[in-house]
């Protein structure tokens, strides 16, 4: 159920970006056109994208696909310390995704000289958005985890309704003396509560993936620069990989079952494809420094920055590094931070080019 949700949410969502594109285009200043130089080519940029399409596609279901298929390596199960590390190592993509790549994108756009002086220069709208949606992803967060933790107890039947007076008798007893089997049935509640929780991280961090992966592909899509374009081929790939990984991670904890694992990784898989092609096919009409798309893609991308960070700071490393397994040794606690620091040192490179 909650996954078909999910799906809706994201066909909406697709919907939507797809009417405000079309609206992304007025008549622009003219030190606000697309610059045009020896480096703008349309024939020339029209394959370009093509390939972007398929390879970003590859390089996405390779990403994301790649966590699901470690149960056949041990060394890579989730129980082994080899996968918190590369679990850190995507969660500091993701970090870094949030800071280097979007939220700077969207502070660009947000004071770039082609909007109009009040508001936009008057109020840092980036900042603002950021930190709206990291607030509401948290409430988002909290309250998906208390309902699931509601319905999965509501399915639980109590032991003292079924069991009969002699058996209440000897629980009594054994909880007098500190030893009854009352007590197996917790740990296989807190089981299932994590369980609720790793459900609730993958489809929140999903979501935050797939707004800013459509406003990536959409500006690739619409842009004719040559020059740039190849770059970003090559940037994107690495990046849609990496992050992939991080949300591969996240899909293998939650241990959905086949269908729903098909449908996130179709989702992120398809989302970047998608924008370059809706960006291809509103090229004539779309005008990246038009006021409409500024605004529009400017707050976007500081919704989903905010989204990013909070779920890499708080739902994946935070709860690592505070977690039993990492607290009982220093030695894994260093290594980890070792791969976040490689992660978001990576991604933070990779901003040169996209």
């Amino acid at each position: 159920m909650a996954c078909s949700s999910l799906v809706k949410f994201l066909s909406i969502f697709l919907i939507i970006i797809s009417i405000f594109a079309e609206q992304a285009f007025s008549v622009v200043p003219d030190e606000c056109q697309t610059a045009v130089n020896s480096c703008t080519n349309k024939k020339k940029a029209v394959p370009l994208k093509v390939i972007a399409i398929f390879s970003i596609l590859i390089a996405s279901v390779i990403g994301v696909c790649s966590p699901l298929f470690t149960k056949s390596i041990p060394a890579l199960s989730p129980d082994r310390n080899l996968f918190v590390i590369v679990k850190c190592f995507a969660a500091g993509i993701i970090l870094a995704t949030g800071f280097m790549h979007v939220l700077p994108d969207s502070f660009d756009m947000l004071s770039s000289q082609c909007l109009k002086d009040n508001p936009w220069h008057k109020f840092p709208f980036t900042g603002f958005v950021a930190m709206l949606s990291a607030i509401v992803t948290l409430m988002v967060d909290s309250m998906a985890t208390s309902i699931y933790s509601r319905k999965c107890s509501a399915g639980v039947t109590p032991a003292s309704a079924t069991a009969s007076p002699h058996e209440m008798a000897v629980v009594n007893i054994g909880h007098f003396h500190g030893h009854g089997h009352h007590h197996d049935p917790k740990p296989m509640e807190n089981g299932d509560q994590q369980l609720m929780r790793y459900r609730v991280i993958a489809m929140v961090l999903e979501l935050g993936i797939v707004v800013h992966s459509v406003v990536i592909g959409l500006s690739l899509g619409a842009s004719n620069n040559i020059c740039s374009i190849k770059g970003l081929i090559a940037a994107l790939c690495f990046h849609q990989m990496f992050e992939g990984m991080g949300l591969g991670g996240c899909i293998l904890q939650a241990e959905y079952k086949t269908f729903k694992k098909f449908v996130m990784v179709f989702f992120f898989s398809v989302t970047t494809p998608f924008g370059i092609a809706m960006g291809m096919a509103l090229s004539k009409t779309y005008k990246e420094n038009s006021p409409t798309a500024l605004i529009t893609v400017g707050l976007l991308n500081a919704s989903s920055a905010g989204l990013l960070i909070y779920m890499a700071l708080v739902d994946l490393l935070s709860a690592d590094f505070m977690g039993p397994k990492l607290q009982a040794s220093i030695k894994l606690q260093i290594k980890s931070y070792a791969a976040v620091l490689l992660g978001a040192g990576g991604m933070s490179v990779m901003a040169k080019w996209a």
